[in-house]
């Protein structure tokens, strides 16, 4: 089961130019991504950015599984005969 990440992430064109930010911040979701992709750890992430919490960072990664998820939908399983 995913995470809900829709309480924690907005995007509105007035804001970051419509990029999905963490809701009441101007914190990007792909900031948080490149951080983590950095090897920023979540605890760096909170030190950096007092305004996001660990449910915004988890909501940030389940996000960014579901949108993959979208660009690159996994093949069914074939189903054995």
């Amino acid at each position: 089961m995913t995470m809900n990440f829709k309480p924690y992430i907005t995007r509105d064109p007035r804001i970051c130019g419509g990029d999905p930010v963490i809701t009441g911040t101007r914190i990007t979701v792909r900031t948080v991504l490149a951080s983590l992709a950095e090897g920023m750890d979540s605890e760096d992430l909170l030190a950096d950015f007092p305004t996001l919490s660990r449910d915004a960072v988890r909501a940030v990664i389940a996000f960014a599984a579901v949108s993959a998820e979208e660009d690159f939908p996994l093949p069914a399983t074939p189903v054995p005969a």
